[in-house]
């Protein structure tokens, strides 16, 4: 008797311990999730103010290398003067160059060329909604190095995303010129980028870096790779004649770039590549309204409904919030 009340006593234990740990499991997970779609919140509404703010840096013919050339100074300065502060100093090698070097191509150069080619083309509430075809492209990048697996729901989500761009660019009426059509598809550029750029940075970030560091080490190899070819395309932006408010917006974009970017990068690590691009959810309604609100943008009833396709399309993808990884692959 005394054993079977020392086992039915220590089993209660163990079981009021297990029910005690998975509460607080449970209370762990629930917090991740708070702190993850608030992030995802605050740095998609940050980073929608990028695009009419682009508008604007865009609308004197300002062209895209000259724009990411200040760009990246903005972010340089801003950066290194942090890291500086901290006692940061960079430790190279290889496989960290390459991996800069490839987030600079895939963050920063292509998607903001692309972006910036089709700003002066496009009204910017239609710039805001290709954003938000990053999760769609993130997807399907995603199953091709399988890192997710097929859902049927999923597959309908970017049937419907892939339907709001037709609705953007195939009626007449949609845009304010027919012939504008071609740009958006230049526009989606951006958002493939970044859909690659998330698969990238979940499965290939080099152990011993951080959002930070990351960013400013992009910014000065995405540097060294664009100021040549602004030179010899003539694309340098004079400010010599002082900053008229092209030239305020671009860099006021820069510096929310640099913000948001860094947190971007964070929040791939902390929620997962799928989970992460929902910041377009943020970003394109956010961008949206501050463009009817700043530039007096109005938009045909086409528009409005791919506006609608998309969110629907964001929702059938069904992104998920990931568990932590525990070491980053190289």
């Amino acid at each position: 008797m005394m054993f079977m009340r020392l086992f039915s006593d220590g089993h209660k234990q163990v079981f009021r311990h297990f029910s005690d740990l998975t509460d607080t499991v449970h209370t762990a997970h629930a917090s991740r999730k708070i702190v993850a779609w608030v992030a995802m919140l605050v740095i998609g509404g940050f980073w929608g103010s990028t695009i009419p703010l682009s508008k604007t840096a865009t609308s004197t013919g300002h062209l895209p290398l000259g724009l990411i050339f200040w760009q990246f100074v903005a972010g340089i300065v801003l950066l290194g003067a942090y890291l500086f502060v901290r006692g940061w100093r960079p430790a190279l090698s290889v496989e960290k160059v390459r991996f800069y070097i490839i987030v600079a191509l895939i963050g920063t150069i292509l998607p903001n060329g692309a972006s910036f080619l089709a700003y002066p083309h496009l009204p910017a509430g239609v710039m805001a909604i290709a954003i938000a075809t990053v999760p769609m492209f993130t997807f399907v990048i995603a199953l091709l190095v399988r890192l997710e697996r097929f859902a049927l729901s999923r597959f309908l989500g970017l049937v419907v995303g892939f339907a709001a761009m037709v609705m953007i660019a195939a009626p007449e009426t949609s845009l304010p010129d027919p012939a504008l059509s071609v740009f958006v598809l230049v526009a989606l550029i951006a958002p493939l980028c970044y859909g690659m750029e998330a698969n990238y940075i979940a499965v290939r970030t080099p152990a011993g870096t951080d959002p930070v560091s990351t960013l400013f080490m992009a910014s000065c190899f995405g540097f060294l790779i664009v100021t040549p070819l602004m030179f010899a395309t003539g694309q340098w932006i004079d400010l010599s004649g002082g900053l008229g408010a092209p030239e305020q917006a671009m860099f006021a974009a820069a510096v929310v770039h640099a913000v948001t970017y860094v947190g971007y990068i964070w929040l791939v690590r902390f929620g997962g590549p799928v989970f992460s691009v929902q910041v377009a959810y943020a970003v394109t309604l956010s961008g949206l309204f501050l463009s009817i609100i700043f530039l007096g943008e109005g938009y045909s009833v086409w528009i409005w409904g791919a506006l609608v396709l998309v969110i629907i399309g964001l929702v059938l993808v069904q992104p998920k919030l990931e568990e932590p990884e525990t070491a980053p692959q190289s």
